[in-house]
């Protein structure tokens, strides 16, 4: 448990409940009422958490509070309120877009809409952690990313949050069809909690629920006519090429220095399907790695990591099933484990070195065998140092290596880590927690970040994608102060150096950005078949 100085912002418990999911909270309940909860805390996995709350189901729960908010709906033509959903189950997600976890929680929503499309209606509840995500704008990106297909409204000053009391990401409340509050419940565990107290309600109110499916009208959000869609990572492949995560179309691409598509890894469309480089499906997949002519993915929504075949032009899985893997602290240490949402990859020698961001650690594939071990990280977030087990981390999204030492990008907790192999230790360079974040240069113990997703390495400095400020920072590591070297971007994520030139990821442009290190000037890359 951690308390911060009073006035206290927000506080910490660390524990497990189903051993299968994390989350983020945040509250400002008086420290008074806190001690006073910590006698009652069900214990719950967490990156920063708050009590589990009993699920008991019931009808005579308090009356739900209005969702309506001055920000106003985010993909709908039209404006709404509780009493629009009368005689509808509801269920309200509560999200922020950055969080793996409220990530993880958007298939079993759409597992549970396919179920009860006639009883059940679902909103989604945006109450940004960062001061960026809470820009509409963002969040429809977000929406348009991550394939939401239901109401969401942006909560950005938590007035609905503080409504219904909550203090986790993700949280969902599920509302009866008159209005009062049934359950709520915290993590990822989404489809098999609900199913069967929808199912109870349906049985309740048998007669009284209206049956007839909610339409909602949604509200057309444009995406600028591009060959690629949320572009991701990007590193450098023989000859000249470049490789680059093309996320929003589930596929990856060979590219020239002048833009030119040379070859498409991927058919589009969501999948986890091996064969050639035609039939192959991902799922919003990120970092890449190559060696002996295998380009190494990972595909982060299908949590597996896929090897493909530059020869054969074929592409399998080496590890993963699709299944989130989660182990915590001493557990599974020696034994070959699931990757769970792997972001961003790193070859060493015979080994790949995973960012797994769903499960807040470092894993190791051995590539003799393509066994994946834990390697650093309690699997608890936060930004913790240490030796390899005693460490935390905060949804590690970017690595790279440069002389001595790994670095990671810490993005929850706006931070550059710094791993050493030999020593088997962590230190944290750039950040200070899980809620301290800014767009501060200076020297690296001062500086602050916004959520920064990737990294890379070359001559003694570390190339920083600060992406929530739409720039990128160079951690200089002589001098050791974090300036700014590039501005005006839309949530970059991958940064490649290839002689006097920064390849830059422009995620939500949609585009590739080169700029010049001599000239510091930058240009849009001309990406086309």
């Amino acid at each position: 448990m951690q308390f911060l100085n009073t006035p206290l912002k927000h506080f910490t418990y660390v524990g497990v409940v189903h051993l299968n999911f994390s989350f983020e909270k945040i509250t400002t309940l008086k420290k008074i009422s806190i001690l006073l909860s910590v006698f009652t805390l069900s214990v719950i996995v967490s990156c920063s958490q708050a009590p589990k709350k009993k699920n008991s189901f019931t009808i005579k729960g308090p009356v739900a509070s209005e969702i309506n908010t001055s920000y106003g709906w985010v993909n709908t033509d039209s404006a709404y309120t509780l009493k629009d959903f009368r005689g509808k189950i509801v269920l309200l997600d509560f999200w922020t877009l950055g969080c793996i976890n409220c990530q993880h929680v958007i298939p079993g929503l759409h597992k549970l809409q396919e179920k009860y499309p006639n009883e059940l209606v679902e909103i989604g509840v945006h109450s940004a952690k960062f001061t960026s995500e809470k820009q509409t704008q963002r969040i429809r990106d977000a929406i348009a990313k991550f394939g939401i297909d239901h109401p969401v409204v942006n909560d950005a000053d938590y007035k609905v949050w503080d409504s219904y009391g909550v203090q986790a990401w993700p949280t969902l409340v599920l509302i009866s069809p008159d209005g009062k509050i049934v359950m709520t419940q915290s993590g990822e565990d989404v489809y098999d909690i609900f199913d069967g107290q929808i199912q109870k309600l349906i049985n309740e109110y048998a007669g009284e629920i209206d049956t007839i499916p909610f339409i909602f009208k949604q509200r057309n959000i444009q995406q600028a006519a591009s060959v690629l869609k949320f572009p991701s990572k990007i590193i450098a492949g023989g000859n000249n090429t470049i490789w680059i995560s093309d996320n929003g179309n589930n596929r990856i691409v060979n590219i020239d220095e002048t833009g030119k598509i040379l070859q498409v890894i991927g058919k589009g469309g969501r999948g986890f399907t091996n064969g050639t480089f035609a039939e192959a499906t991902f799922n919003e997949p990120e970092g890449m790695a190559i060696k002996n002519n295998i380009l190494f993915i990972a595909d982060s929504k299908n949590n597996a990591i896929r090897a493909a075949n530059l020869s054969a032009k074929t592409v399998t899985t080496i590890a993963g099933n699709g299944q989130m893997g989660y182990y915590f602290d001493d557990a599974k240490w020696d034994v070959p484990i699931l990757p769970n949402s792997p972001w961003d990859l790193l070859i060493d020698s015979d080994y790949l070195y995973i960012a797994d961001a769903g499960n807040h650690q470092i894993l190791r594939m051995n590539l003799n065998d393509n066994n994946v071990f834990r390697f650093a990280g309690s699997g608890r977030e936060g930004i913790q140092d240490g030796n390899l087990k005693q460490c935390s981390f905060s949804q590690p999204s970017g690595i790279t290596r440069d002389a001595n030492f790994v670095y990671v990008a810490d993005p929850e907790a706006s931070a550059i880590r710094q791993l050493d192999i030999e020593r088997k230790t962590v230190k944290t360079i750039v950040g200070k927690g899980l809620f301290d974040f800014g767009d501060k240069d200076g020297k690296a113990k001062n500086a602050l970040l916004q959520h920064c997703a990737g990294l890379t390495a070359s001559s003694g400095n570390v190339y920083i994608a600060d992406t929530y400020n739409g720039k990128v920072k160079v951690l200089d590591q002589k001098t050791n102060t974090v300036t700014t070297l590039v501005s005006g971007l839309d949530e970059p994520n991958g940064i490649l150096v290839l002689g006097n030139e920064l390849w830059i990821t422009d995620t939500n442009n949609n585009q590739i950005i080169k700029y010049n290190l001599i000239k510091r000037t930058k240009q849009i890359v001309n990406v086309r078949m």
